[in-house]
């Protein structure tokens, strides 16, 4: 969809490299003097936003003009990309100019940006069919720091679905001397906002431009740079924000409304409809596919796996397309399409063999939607089944791009969120599938076999579900096994190791899809021989360590990633001569957090077992309980580093 370029965006100004080389200009007036920066705004800072002024003036229903001016001083290299400016464009929204200019430290004119200078590239990803995206690019990195930079561009658009949103301290290590943000728009389109995240005491000002014309403005000062902390959220959802969204727009003749779902989801609904028509040898085919088949959900899956094994996802970005559907004919005709493509063809499909499904806009790989504000914040689109016949009123749940992803399983990608449901009456907010501690487990079962060198082979076998497979379930798609070697290698806490076996096996059946790892390991010096003793960690694969100490007050909540289940066995096969002297305490853990337990027993037959458990079933936690947390974790990093020792006995 066509908001995805702003991912493309950030990474097409990674590669930028145009150099700045002119000379020092002469007789200007000293601007942006580094001296001048507050001590408290250095500290801990790559940049400081000395000024910035950012305003969209509504112009109509159908189009808006956004000017931006912002003034950043770099500190150093770590703060570089700061003096790189990418402005997108495309058939919708148009660069009326970009304009730049760097400053020395003492406030002198280094250089200004010639028209020749400014890049203009494209912004294709490579695999989309249609892609009208492009960028004007800008460099102003300076050899010497600290320097300042200034960047002005405008860009009118006539895609109105999507307003500014302002965030004026986006990254970390970033502070912000002053920034504003503004909204001018026509008393009939009054504007929609959500603040999050102002310091205390920052409000909306509102006030009337002129008879017809209403302003709406936001200012902050003085906001030090900040760290992204330990196991928190990103710096860009804990800083300063003002959402804002329009309560009618236009997008290339189509009229909406956005002051609730259900208007979204209408526009969206009206503006693909009829759209679903299938060529008659198509529904043949379906008919005869679903032929026999009584079972509700077995249809569907006979459906889902026929697209997957007939399509094939290739992205459209091109004006209007980005939200409006190709014909479900033409993926029949082409065996291609987009996310919305593919996803109305598996919905005409499922029709046919008549059952209803639903269009879901969904966020994909990114922080769930925020229900509580109605407007485009969506990159992807989902197909959702309610079972008519099923007792518990069951869904399923399609993920119509993929070739790979089981019948029914989200993923990481688009599980555990909420989605807007397209429907003949409008839009209406849904969750995915949650995928709890007992859907993504871990399951570690190993055999270590020590000579009396220290040294050991090792065969593990690994079961992972749900949410736990999603790294590796592309790695196990992969036909190259040296490349699942490297892959695999990269993700292993071992010192020294060699991979001398590995495969893997999956079962897409299930709701919840599970992989299961076999790999054999060669591991030299595994044990530390010293004398007549051995001393090794019998927690081969699964340490965790403990987090930094705090430095200051803790600023952010706990945000984990997902719940999870672990369980690891590791029989060590002890060398003949050699026998347990000393083994660690056994550890039982109950917090807040999770159980975490570990122990080590001596078998009759002179093996040694490792057991640990860890289970963590909760993802969020307020930064008051930072200190507890910390506290289960060094535990645990403690317990998972105990060792054994072993002794040579004199038989």
């Amino acid at each position: 969809m066509a908001f995805l370029l702003k991912r493309i965006c950030r990474a097409a100004l990674a590669a930028l490299s145009l150099l700045a080389g002119s000379p020092v200009l002469a007789g200007q007036p000293p601007k942006y003097l580094v001296a001048d920066i507050p001590g408290s705004l250095r500290e801990n800072a790559h940049a400081v936003v000395r000024f910035s002024d950012e305003t969209l003036l509504v112009k109509s229903a159908g189009r808006t003009i956004e000017t931006v001016r912002r003034a950043v001083t770099i500190f150093d290299e770590a703060g570089a990309h700061h003096a790189q400016e990418l402005v997108y464009y495309d058939q919708l929204n148009t660069v009326s100019y970009l304009r730049g200019s760097a400053y020395a430290a003492d406030g002198r004119l280094l250089r200004t940006l010639k028209a020749s200078e400014i890049g203009d590239i494209s912004l294709s990803d490579g695999f989309s069919l249609a892609n009208d995206g492009r960028g004007r690019v800008a460099d102003l990195r300076q050899p010497v720091y600290p320097y300042t930079v200034e960047f002005e561009y405008e860009v009118n658009s006539t895609n109105t679905l999507f307003y500014s949103t302002w965030r004026p301290q986006a990254r970390e290590q970033l502070a912000v001397e002053q920034a504003t943000f503004r909204v001018l728009t026509p008393a009939e389109l009054p504007l929609r906002y959500l603040e999050r995240g102002l310091p205390a005491g920052t409000a909306v000002a509102r006030t009337s431009v002129s008879a017809v014309l209403q302003s709406y403005e936001w200012q902050v000062r003085n906001l030090a740079a900040v760290e992204a902390e330990p196991d928190g959220p990103p710096v860009g959802e804990t800083t300063p924000v003002v959402f804002t969204a329009p309560t009618q727009f236009e997008v290339q003749g189509h009229v909406g409304t956005l002051t609730s779902w259900q208007a979204l989801g209408l526009w969206n609904y009206q503006l693909n409809v009829g759209r679903d028509e299938l060529p008659v040898a198509v529904q043949e085919k379906i008919r005869a596919l679903v032929q026999g088949e009584t079972d509700e959900r077995a249809r569907i899956r006979k459906v889902y796996e026929w697209l997957q094994a007939n399509t094939r996802y290739i992205s459209v970005q091109l004006g209007i397309g980005g939200w409006q559907t190709f014909p479900a004919s033409s993926v029949a005709a082409s065996g291609y399409g987009d996310c919305k493509a593919l996803t109305n063809y598996c919905q005409a499909l499922l029709k046919t063999a008549g059952i209803t499904g639903y269009c879901a806009l969904v966020r994909a790989n990114e922080e769930d939607v925020r229900t509580e504000f109605p407007s485009q914040q969506f990159n992807h689109v989902v197909l959702c089944v309610p079972l008519q016949k099923s007792a518990k009123r069951d869904t399923v749940w399609l993920e119509c791009t993929s070739q790979t992803n089981p019948f029914g399983y989200m993923s990481s990608f688009t599980g555990n969120r909420h989605a807007l449901l397209i429907t003949p009456q409008g839009g209406r907010v849904v969750r995915t599938p949650q995928y709890l501690a007992a859907d993504n487990r871990r399951e570690r079962l190993a055999d270590v076999y020590l000579d009396a060198q220290g040294s050991a082979t090792a065969t593990v076998r690994t079961r992972r579900s749900g949410l736990e497979q999603d790294g590796y379930a592309g790695m196990a798609n992969s036909q190259n096994l040296a490349d699942q070697k490297k892959a695999l290698a990269e993700h292993l806490p071992l010192a020294n190791f060699s991979i001398s076996k590995l495969s893997y096996a999956q079962d897409r059946r299930s709701l919840v899809p599970t992989l299961t790892e076999n790999l054999g390991l060669t591991l030299p010096g595994w044990a530390s021989v010293s004398g007549k003793r051995a001393f090794l960690t019998p927690n081969l694969l699964s340490r965790w360590s403990a987090l930094p100490a705090a430095v200051g007050e803790r600023r952010t909540a706990i945000w984990l990633d997902n719940p999870f289940s672990y369980s690891d066995t590791v029989r060590i096969h002890v060398p003949a001569g050699f026998k347990p002297e000393s083994l660690p305490t056994p550890v039982q853990l109950s917090t807040t957090f999770g159980t975490y337990s570990s122990q080590v027993q001596a078998l009759p037959d002179g093996t040694l077992l490792y057991v640990r458990r860890l289970l963590m079933p909760r993802t969020r936690f307020p930064q008051t309980d930072y200190p507890a947390y910390q506290d289960f974790r060094r535990r645990i990093s403690s317990a998972d580093k105990a060792q054994v020792v072993l002794v040579k006995t004199d038989a």
